[in-house]
């Protein structure tokens, strides 16, 4: 009997590895209040993995909310958008893109999906937040749409006051005249996982000597 034990345990399977929380939350600061994101990290790992490193590394601190896109005929909705906008010295290698047909994370009120150009895999460190429904940007036929990755589990408040904000400019318009700084990114489930990769952006150069 004993050895039939032995027997079975020996060739049971091994224990599957633990696996990640599901859910990753990360609160960034801005001066009207605090916004907490939950992030869905077994369901679009990926992007979340991108999303992280620039948290993790602090590469979001000191940027900004910069972009709010109302929609036309109901202006209290639409999408801001944030992040490090064209400073290439904060830029993380580029990810394949996880269209919500593969992970099943729709674009709705309170959505986090990452900003890109038009190429397909040119996401990286910008990224929107919508105020209300927008299914115009998730993946249909040939249309790979956008990465939603996650969703606001509090401050919509503060979106909202960000949304209402006057914008001009570029972007169609739509850019904020007075960005929302974006003071700090900080993850709030884990232990930080920086990329180990270099931080120009942190680098002081010299002033030149006085002739």
């Amino acid at each position: 009997m004993i050895l039939l034990a032995a027997a079975a345990l020996a060739g049971a399977a091994p224990a599957a590895a633990p696996r990640g929380p599901a859910l990753v939350r990360v609160r960034l600061d801005t001066p009207y209040g605090p916004i907490v994101l939950a992030l869905e990290a077994r369901r679009a790992p990926r992007t979340v993995a991108n999303f992280m490193g620039y948290v993790d590394d602090g590469r979001f601190d000191g940027m900004s909310f910069y972009r709010s896109a109302r929609n036309r005929s109901a202006p209290t909705y639409g999408f801001i958008q944030g992040g490090i906008r064209t400073d290439a010295r904060r830029i993380l290698p580029p990810f394949p893109l996880e269209t919500t047909a593969m992970t099943g994370i729709r674009h709705l009120d309170g959505t986090i999906s990452m900003a890109r150009r038009a190429e397909a895999g040119s996401a990286g460190g910008n990224f929107f937040i919508t105020v209300g429904p927008m299914p115009s940007m998730d993946a249909k036929g040939s249309y790979p749409g956008y990465a939603a990755f996650g969703h606001v589990e509090s401050g919509m408040p503060v979106i909202r006051r960000i949304l209402a904000l006057p914008t001009g400019g570029g972007m169609g318009g739509q850019l904020l005249l007075r960005p929302i700084k974006l003071l700090r990114a900080r993850r709030l489930t884990g232990t930080p996982r920086p990329t180990g990769l270099v931080k120009p952006w942190l680098v002081k150069t010299k002033a030149p000597a006085p002739k």
